[in-house]
């Protein structure tokens, strides 16, 4: 989509809301909300050299929410024609004048509304053709192939470009929209020694396609985490430090994401609750959200529900100082939405751990965990248990691969035993870390 082309359909999106809006005026609902997401792009994948998938999409589809004294209707369509929106405002009242009454529905509070919008450079459309994409792929297992890391065989690798259009609009007279793009490329190869085969990835991803990295690079940057693998071997039952790499540790700091939304806290399903002003984290533990990070991945000047976002400190010293809410979950917890509706934007973790070289002396002996498997996490427990494999550590060198091992502990115990996070950061997440050290956990292994 072209740079004209996109503010044009940009218009006639609004229009579309508009006119949703308009027609639940004329129906006499309490309020109204509607939101469409549009999105084109291609996707190719390859294996072997050989192509497997070209797949274009287009989609997009219009939602409206009408609300009649607390009671909720939801309805959708697909199709933008103006009848097809009067059939699904008109749909949605009807399921409104037939639901229970619920006294937090609504929107979120008109004065969160943005009074205008900033101007977050998510917009960078590239002209992937199937053609572009296929060499893309193509090469990234070539270069793999041809690494001399013992690849036995390339397990598909795939090119994505995708852009689209998000617009929000309701009945306190706010309408918004932005344009944002998405670009990928990754890897998945599979090694073999005398001992057997591993399998492993890559990728990288980015709101700008020349911000990718080169096939080549990706495709050997593969063929090593592959090669490091081999010749795996199993380990005792020991309680020693671990240490997350940064791509493991983004899911460890997910747990708290979850403990901490609105929803699991008005449910009594959080291992958090009653935590906002509590220290859960070492007093040297920080979290600061800006979602206004240009060309940022996890960007958005509004949320789902059209509340202004804003640069917020989620943790400071190891104290909670923001939930995660909606307008709904904030009204049953007695609050105000923190404008999370849909999830978080660009967290950044404070570092004082140093690059992985220094994460792994601190480490000392012990285990430096690079997979996790399985869904153990107990989410209102807090207690965690998952399938692992990385290396074993000794004196702050690796040693060995490992494999087949399980790592346990408690979630709330667990971040109050960090040690350290290392400034190795992830920047292809939501969550911007880097390898986080705790001072101990039990392994389970022979």
């Amino acid at each position: 989509m072209t740079q004209v082309s996109i503010e044009a359909q940009r218009q006639q999106l609004e229009e579309a809301v508009a006119l949703a809006l308009d027609e639940a005026k004329k129906l006499g609902v309490s309020a109204a909300e509607v939101a469409i997401s549009k999105q084109q792009g291609l996707s190719v994948s390859t294996r072997m050299g050989e192509v497997e998938t070209v797949e274009f999409n287009k989609d997009g589809a219009l939602g409206i929410s009408l609300y009649r004294n607390g009671a909720k209707g939801n309805a959708s369509t697909s199709d933008l024609s103006a009848q097809a929106i009067v059939d699904a405002v008109r749909a949605a009242d009807g399921i409104a004048r037939h639901t229970t009454s619920d006294p937090h529905n609504g929107l979120a509070e008109a004065e969160l509304m943005p009074t205008q919008l900033p101007d977050l450079d998510l917009y960078h459309p590239h002209p992937l053709s199937s053609e572009e994409g296929i060499e893309l792929a193509a090469r990234c297992e070539q270069a793999a192939l041809e690494s001399g890391l013992g690849i036995e065989m390339s397990d598909g690798a795939s090119c994505n470009s995708h852009s689209g259009i998000k617009v929000y609009g309701n009945s306190h007279g706010f309408i918004g929209s932005y344009a944002s793009s998405r670009h990928s490329l990754s890897c998945v190869l599979i090694g073999k020694d005398e001992q057997g085969m591993e399998r492993d990835y890559d990728y990288t991803v980015g709101r700008r396609f020349g911000d990718l990295l080169a096939p080549e690079a990706l495709g050997r940057s593969a063929a090593a985490k592959v090669h490091a693998r081999l010749g795996a071997r199993k380990i005792g039952t020991c309680e020693v430090p671990v240490l997350f790499s940064a791509e493991t540790a983004t899911g460890l700091i997910g747990h708290l994401v979850g403990a901490i939304s609105g929803a699991s806290l008005y449910r009594q399903s959080s291992f958090l609750p009653d935590s906002l002003g509590s220290q859960i984290l070492p007093d040297w533990f920080s979290i600061a959200e800006d979602p206004h990070l240009p060309v940022g991945l996890a960007s958005a000047p509004f949320d789902g529900e059209g509340v202004a976002t804003r640069p917020r400190q989620i943790v400071r010293g190891g104290v909670l100082e923001s939930y995660l809410l909606t307008a709904y979950s904030g009204r049953r917890l007695g609050m105000t939405t923190t404008g999370h509706a849909g999830g978080i934007y660009n967290w950044q973790l404070d570092s004082n751990g140093g690059d992985l070289a220094a994460m792994l002396k601190q480490l000392g002996t012990g285990l430096y965990v690079t997979e996790l498997m399985g869904h153990g996490v107990n989410g209102v427990t807090g207690d965690y248990s998952r399938g692992a494999a990385g290396f074993w550590v000794e004196n702050g060198i690796i040693q060995y691969p490992v494999h087949e091992i399980t790592i346990a502990g408690n979630l709330k115990q667990m971040y109050r035993e960090m040690v350290a996070v290392g400034s190795d950061i992830d920047p292809r997440t939501s969550i911007k870390t880097g390898s986080i050290l705790l001072s101990a956990m039990k392994v389970a292994g022979n």
